[in-house]
């Protein structure tokens, strides 16, 4: 663990960042930051530059906008994450998806394990992957562990959209994007989400599209 007065280099690099002022540029599939394991939270940053660091991902993730976002696809490979969810659709999106509102989150060396035997499939996006959408199957339940940004443990089952955000974001930290996850044959341009596939469920991609949902 770095001491006050030592300097990490991810603390430099998350130094370099913070003297930019207004949201963190993201960066796209292809960097390979995106593609490794990130290194476990261990005091790397000090808690003034954590809570900088965090702010930081907060105001990025709300001006992407976006649902959620961890710490490597700002480039630095460090297990933190941010989740914050608002819910503004529809009832029927509301309970066809489970998406409820979720307050602001910092999740620290996240994992997760599924909760039970049931998975859903819906279209998914992601930041770091601009203007494209795919039907993701992911357990509709899991049991996510780790910490908070104030070291407190966090042991919490999730359920719905939240289950899928936890998901998302965990796997990033691990070097896994969601077209890893996707079914090829459901990815979609934006263009093509917001003119065909903007019903609550992908049933009627998967039927013009040709795959199958489980």
């Amino acid at each position: 663990m770095a001491t006050s007065n030592e300097r990490t280099p991810l603390a430099e690099r998350v130094e370099q960042l913070l003297a930019e002022d207004g949201p963190l540029a993201i960066v796209a599939a292809g960097d390979p930051v995106l593609r490794r394991a990130a290194e476990p939270f261990d005091g790397q940053l000090e808690p003034a530059l954590l809570a900088r660091f965090v702010e930081a991902l907060r105001v990025t993730m709300h001006a992407a906008p976006g649902v959620g976002l961890a710490a490597p696809q700002v480039g630095v490979p460090l297990r933190i994450a941010v989740i914050e969810d608002p819910a503004p659709v529809p009832q029927e999106v509301r309970i066809a998806r489970g998406r409820v509102p979720q307050p602001f989150r910092v999740l620290v060396n996240p994992a997760y394990e599924p909760a039970g035997e049931s998975r859903a499939a819906f279209f998914e996006g992601c930041l770091s992957v601009p203007g494209w959408q795919a039907v993701v199957a992911r357990h509709a339940e899991v049991r996510l562990t780790g910490q908070d940004e104030h070291g407190r443990a966090v042991d919490e089952v999730f359920t719905g959209w939240p289950a899928r955000i936890v998901q998302h974001e965990t796997d990033h930290l691990d070097g896994t994007l969601y077209l890893d996850r996707a079914e090829p044959r459901s990815l979609s341009s934006d263009e093509a989400m917001a003119r065909r596939w903007a019903q609550p469920t992908p049933a009627a991609a998967a039927a013009a599209l040709g795959f199958d949902l489980p």
